[in-house]
């Protein structure tokens, strides 16, 4: 029996916890070297004692029930069952505990066995992990905020230059014009191989480069979230299903391209130009990513957004929304490309083969559409670019009841247009224009010129054509004024961007007819024969 003794002494002694043996009065009986060391106590001032003496004295009173309860249902309890306890010294001192209860038959009655471990460190390395935890979303939340305001005052900056830029090409598109008609008349009188001829194709080369600087500067205000869209109710599958021949003819047979669609898709409110706009250019993008081929994926999903992972992103929204996730097995990038890829006008690619506004136009059309737009990247991995729209409920697949104005010019009756524009370059082009084509046409720079004119002409003015954006009063303003002493009069607005004056949330407005500059003399007079020919 000595031996068995000395083995559980033995045993009890090699134990990694304090051990602390309780009769069913609460007494100690039985307390290992751990134990001293853990609550400062020698084991013959232990022994003896009530239980409570280790327990914190704002628990003591209620502990003899809990224990009573124990002795009359005695089981085993594992260490860390999900109790919050505290332990106390003889110093005074408290300190959060773990322990284990195993009961034991003895000549003497039931012992509980009580092993008592420490869990400061490990409760304070997890407090520091948790700190550290939350110190990383803060500085990765505060550099997501950083990059949306940096974007923000970028497409301030590129929707302002745009708009400038784009009374400027109005007028070199529109003169270009003038002269080309003219030298085209001269080439045709002239021998083959003639001066005007050579002339004629200069001037060609000057309107293709006007072109390209128009598309430049729609995707500048797309990026800026200045251009203004005409939004319906779209399937985001059907996007996909009817520009995936498009796709394949703009990837090349080098790569594969798998398309998974989520069944019952939910619908969303958007431009379906812009959506396939998108789609087109983040195809472009992962081409160029894989030049020795490799696999394009598209696929959709439902995804709700709950608040608590939307308050951690800038931009996230909660609720539900379609998502359209497009990845790419390219070359990928590296954080320093990835942290700029959204701005406008930076690109990776040799000079002359990129214009960089591919995914800042991406960037741009789903900000608009009230979405967000992340992307994932790893040099030798790929590229995986996530849009989020917003899901719809609604049923209309009305856009804004907009005309179409890619028709052929329209015949004129020879009606009055007052024309509002305070660039004196566009107003001369587009007074020409006009008058050129029977239209006749009545000039003012100002709403100070214009409001006197608009009151004192004698004859009927059928048209109020305005710029949108005036000193001292704008377009909007300006023909609420006409309109209380001609309300029969058309308004049709003209601009380089119409948001947010004639915009809501980057939707036009219900009723209004806009010419966006740079226009062409046919889109010109179309535009001004569906306001003409318009109800309001």
């Amino acid at each position: 029996m000595k031996g068995s003794s000395d083995l559980a002494s033995g045993l009890l002694e090699a134990a990694p916890d304090a051990i602390v043996a309780v009769r069913d009065d609460g007494a100690i009986v039985l307390v290992n070297t751990q134990a001293e060391r853990l609550f400062g106590y020698t084991r013959d001032e232990l022994v003896g004692q009530p239980v409570e003496i280790l327990i914190p004295v704002g628990v003591r009173a209620v502990h003899p029930d809990h224990r009573n309860r124990y002795f009359a249902a005695p089981r085993p309890r594992p260490m860390g069952a999900g109790l919050q306890l505290a332990a106390r010294r003889r110093n005074g001192s408290e300190f959060p505990v773990e322990i284990s209860l195993s009961p034991l038959e003895t000549e003497e009655g039931i012992l509980v066995s009580a092993a008592v471990r420490d869990v400061t460190d490990r409760l304070e390395a997890q407090a520091e992990g948790e700190r550290l935890r939350v110190e990383a979303q803060r500085r990765n939340f505060e550099a997501q905020l950083h990059q949306s305001q940096r974007l923000e005052s970028l497409g301030q900056l590129a929707g302002g230059v745009a708009h400038d830029f784009n009374n400027l090409l109005g007028v070199v598109i529109n003169y270009a014009s003038f002269v080309a008609e003219e030298v085209a008349q001269a080439a045709a009188t002239q021998t083959a191989g003639g001066r005007w001829s050579d002339v004629l194709r200069d001037i060609e080369q000057i309107q293709r480069a006007a072109d390209r600087a128009t598309a430049l500067t729609h995707q500048l205000l797309t990026f800026g979230r200045r251009e203004t869209v005409q939004p319906r109710v779209l399937d985001l599958n059907q996007v996909v299903t009817d520009l995936e021949n498009l796709l394949h003819r703009t990837l090349g047979e080098h790569i594969e391209l798998h398309i998974h669609l989520q069944p019952e898709l939910w619908p969303i409110l958007a431009d379906p130009g812009q959506i396939e706009q998108v789609l087109t250019n983040l195809a472009v993008n992962a081409r160029d990513a894989m030049p020795d081929g490799g696999v394009l994926t598209i696929d959709t999903a439902n995804i709700t957004i709950d608040p608590d992972y939307a308050g951690e992103r800038p931009g996230v929204k909660a609720g539900p929304h379609a998502r359209i996730r497009v990845s790419d097995s390219g070359t990928g990038m590296p954080p320093e490309v990835l942290a700029r890829v959204f701005e406008p006008f930076f690109t990776t690619k040799p000079k002359g083969e990129g214009s960089g506004l591919g995914l800042a136009t991406v960037y741009g059309i789903i900000s608009q559409a009230g979405g967000n737009t992340d992307i994932y990247s790893e040099p030798g991995v790929g590229t995986t670019i996530r849009c989020l729209l917003p899901a719809t409920a609604a049923i209309t697949t009305d856009a804004a009841g907009q005309p179409d104005t890619t028709t052929g010019t329209p015949a004129h009756a020879g009606e009055t247009v007052l024309l509002v524009e305070d660039q004196p370059a566009i107003l001369e082009v587009t007074r020409r224009l006009l008058a050129r084509n029977g239209y006749q046409v009545l000039t003012a720079t100002s709403a100070d010129e214009a409001l006197p004119l608009a009151a004192d002409h004698p004859g009927p003015i059928h048209l109020l054509l305005t710029d949108v954006i005036m000193p001292r009063l704008q377009g909007k303003e300006l023909a609420s004024r006409i309109r209380s002493t001609r309300p029969e009069i058309r308004v049709l607005y003209m601009s380089g961007y119409a948001h947010p004056v004639l915009a809501t949330q980057g939707k036009l407005d219900p009723g209004v007819i806009l010419l966006e500059k740079p226009f062409s003399e046919r889109v010109l007079l179309a535009k001004v024969r569906d306001a003409l020919n318009s109800s309001t």
